[in-house]
């Protein structure tokens, strides 16, 4: 397997979510699996698109094709059905920030459209917001600039799940949150602030399981493409996220053992 490879393993799990397979409506493409591997070899990198190397292709059309699976909604599609397998005892939710570089900037503003890159006094950043399971795999994902608090997406993000517990840290401890939750039969395991009148009990046994999504992130930004941001669009960066956010196809590290449910 070269390096950055996807292994044939990799390769069965997503081969046939993809456009351009045999028996697919349209022209069928001898290339998926090579095109895959150019896009996990330039995020993993963190090389610009110029610079892949030549057993690719041409690399304008690597790209190209990358924007056409963006814009026609194969990569969010693919997203949600290897998402669809994930584990319901207990979710956590958080974000990480990431430093957006200077070429990442100056993306044509179609119709006002938010290209979720924020400006601060640390330069141009954006936030990933992610929702994970037990076993560290991502459920739901979205993108706001830098400077948006963690809480904003926090409800968009707990429409596409479901879980029993619902772990977050002290930045979503906010009552219409926490009673959105009890609407839904969720427990929230969330520590108050120090300055709420009522504070709210938890077992601590189960919120220290958040390492999880830390660990997540983590994982993720071994990519160096994701790690910094250099794509000037939402959709192609928010894609990057989305497609190595599986740790059973793109990830460097093996699935995290899987623990113990705590009642509270």
């Amino acid at each position: 397997m070269r390096r950055y490879g996807l292994s044939d393993g990799q390769w069965e799990r997503i081969k046939d979510l993809l456009p351009g397979r045999e028996g697919h409506v349209g022209g069928t493409a001898a290339d998926n699996r090579l095109f895959i591997e150019a896009v996990l070899y330039r995020y993993r990198a963190g090389i610009p698109w110029r610079d892949l190397p030549a057993r690719f292709g041409d690399w304008k059309n690597v790209h190209r094709r990358l924007r056409r699976w963006c814009e026609g909604g194969v990569i969010e599609r693919i997203f949600r059905h290897l998402a669809t397998d994930h584990d319901n005892e207990y979710m956590m939710i958080d974000s990480t920030i990431v430093r957006a570089h200077q070429h990442s900037a100056g993306a044509r503003k179609k119709g006002g459209r938010n290209q979720a890159t924020g400006r601060s006094r640390g330069g141009l950043t954006t936030k990933i917001h992610a929702i994970v399971d037990t076993a560290g795999k991502a459920a739901a994902l979205s993108l706001t600039p830098g400077q948006s608090a963690d809480i904003t997406e926090a409800e968009p993000l707990l429409d596409e799940v479901d879980p029993e517990d619902f772990i977050a840290d002290k930045a979503y401890d906010a009552d219409p949150l926490i009673e959105k939750l009890e609407e839904r039969g969720i427990t929230p395991v969330i520590p108050s602030k120090k300055n709420r009148s009522n504070p709210q009990k938890i077992l601590f046994l189960l919120y220290e399981k958040r390492n999880i999504i830390k660990r997540f992130f983590a994982r993720l930004k071994q990519f160096r493409g994701i790690a910094t941001r250099y794509d000037k669009l939402k959709s192609t960066f928010c894609a990057a996220a989305a497609t190595h956010s599986d740790h059973k196809i793109f990830g460097a590290s093996p699935a995290l053992k899987r623990t113990t449910h705590f009642t509270t």
